[in-house]
Parts: C-alpha cells; sequence; structure tokens
C-alpha cells in the first residue's frame, strides 16, 4: 500500500522535459499533488535525485506565457517518472495553478471497475 503525504489529481497535461537547462523529452502528467507529479513519458535518460525542469502552459486560456517547475526525480518506470518538489525553489502559485487547472479539466476514469460476481 503506497503512503501519500498529499492528495493526487488525476489529469492530462503535456509538458517538456529540462535537463541542465536543455529540452530534453516530451511527456504528460497524468496525476499531480502539491509535493510532485507524475510524468508519463518514455524517456529514461535521467538518474534518481537528479534535478529537472518542467515546463508546460495551459492550452485552454488566454494566457500563452509558459510556466516552469523544477522537481527531483524519485521514480523511474517504464510508464514514466516520479518527481518531487521537495528541496527546490518553486513558485507556489504556480504549482496551486497547476493543481486548480488539472482538478476543474480532470475527465473521470474507471480504474477499478466493479467485477462481477459469478453466481454458484
Amino acid at each position: 500500500m503506497e503512503h501519500r503525504l498529499s492528495k493526487r489529481v488525476q489529469g492530462k497535461l503535456g509538458l517538456l522535459v529540462y535537463k541542465r537547462g536543455m529540452p530534453v523529452a516530451t511527456g504528460q502528467i497524468r496525476d499531480a499533488s502539491k509535493r510532485g507529479l507524475f510524468i508519463a513519458t518514455d524517456y529514461t535518460d535521467v538518474q534518481l535525485n537528479q534535478t529537472v525542469e518542467l515546463e508546460f502552459r495551459f492550452p485552454d486560456t488566454q494566457e500563452k506565457r509558459f510556466r516552469r517547475l523544477k522537481a527531483h526525480v524519485v521514480r523511474k518506470s517504464d510508464k514514466g517518472l516520479g518527481v518531487d518538489f521537495e528541496g527546490v525553489e518553486n513558485d507556489g502559485f504556480t504549482i496551486s495553478s497547476l493543481m486548480h487547472w488539472l482538478k476543474s479539466h480532470h475527465i473521470p476514469a474507471n480504474y477499478f471497475p466493479v467485477r462481477r460476481q459469478q453466481a454458484y
């Protein structure tokens, strides 16, 4: 069982992953919390605890500026990267804006469908 310190919000939002100031990959935010994100990507050339920058913008707003967050890679899998905001300097407003956008654009998904019980 996983232990989370803050609630996760599911959503989808494209982003760019930067390493040492250079864009190295594309990805898509799949879930987020005030403390971190899970990014769906096939990018694997990154180490645990490495700092990356994430650049995104909200596609349906009048504001066209890109936003950036710094994060540490805390998990790698064949489906993507888990990153944490702890220990890096970020704008709290950007994290709050991201959480708000994901909540308001969430498409519910049935991840754990109810299993039909067989009659015996």
